[in-house]
């Protein structure tokens, strides 16, 4: 049976392939997608997933409009890492097909929890905002969860500054209430999302297939990667987001330890830093589990696949 999905994202290029695999393998049934401000402004953002849903043709899938900025701090945007549009490449004409929803995403979240028979699973490949703002006003709804699986942190260095990846940097507040409230969560961060290289041979796989979408995915690869090269030095960029995604299709993809994870709030050089106990220095209670090794082939094949379906 499908695992439902709610999908939290900022659509950013390595979000948009997330959506396009979490729409096409037969594992999810992707009940709704909601946005939050990070990768771009959230009016961008939702956009970005309305313009990408259209693409992978699920016009009836809600898009809902979330936080426009994280709970306490002013927003940072990565428009250095996806261009003006939060998704340059491709050029785009006109509206997309999938209409924003009517609801914000914190009704479309309670409306899908509620009514949903089973619990649900919340992916997040942004900043928590959302999903912090949910549990916060409906704390009775976190047994209607059940797991978060989140794209953010690191077991070891950042993205942002020496030691905060972006997700968590964005809102690191929100990324610690989430991780208190008690309900299972997964952190898909920066050591085992880089070991999802996109390489030539990625790049060429995808061309392979022959398809309008194949043709967008590759340049929306190819910008992603040039960013990556000006501000990095990598000559493959790594694919972040649909890395959580890949865990929730098959937990065998990404292979998760127990640990303890402390977000980072108040540190003058380390704020959004994820403070993960692999070893168990600390004699704290694991309260997460926390990616360490992708499976490559296995998780380029599901997004090849997909992309393939869609197409």
């Amino acid at each position: 049976m499908a695992i439902p999905v709610l999908l939290d994202c900022d659509p950013g290029h390595d979000d948009a392939m997330a959506l396009l695999l979490a729409v096409a393998d037969p594992a999810i049934d992707l009940l709704g997608v909601t946005t939050v401000a990070g990768n771009q402004t959230v009016e961008k953002c939702t956009l970005n997933a309305r313009r990408v849903l259209s693409l992978a043709g699920v016009p009836d899938l809600s898009v809902a409009r979330g936080a426009d900025r994280p709970l306490v701090r002013p927003l940072r945007i990565a428009d250095d890492v996806h261009g003006e549009t939060g998704l340059d490449g491709p050029l785009f004409e006109g509206d997309p097909q999938v209409p924003e929803a009517t609801i914000s995403a914190d009704d479309l979240l309670v409306d899908v929890l509620t009514k949903h028979d089973a619990p649900v699973t919340v992916v997040a490949t942004g900043a928590l905002t959302n999903v912090a703002t949910l549990l916060a006003a409906r704390p009775e709804l976190s047994g209607r969860i059940d797991q978060i699986v989140w794209m953010g942190g690191s077991t070891e260095r950042g993205n942002v500054t020496p030691y905060a990846e972006a997700n968590c940097f964005v809102d690191p507040e929100a990324a610690d209430q989430v991780l208190r409230s008690g309900v299972p969560f997964t952190m898909c961060g920066l050591n085992v999302t880089h070991q999802a290289l996109v390489t030539d041979g990625v790049l060429t796989a995808f061309a392979g297939i022959g398809t309008p979408l194949a043709r967008i995915c590759v340049e929306w690869m190819t910008f992603f990667a040039s960013t990556y090269r000006q501000l990095w030095g990598m000559s493959a960029p790594p694919l972040h987001d649909p890395v959580a995604v890949a865990r929730v299709i098959d937990p065998a993809i990404v292979r998760c330890v127990d640990a303890n994870v402390v977000i980072e709030t108040e540190g003058v050089w380390t704020a959004g830093a994820t403070v993960v106990d692999l070893h168990h220095y600390t004699g704290r209670p694991s309260n997460a589990q926390v990616a360490v090794e992708l499976d490559r082939t296995a998780f380029w094949s599901s997004i090849l696949d997909a992309v393939t379906l869609i197409g």
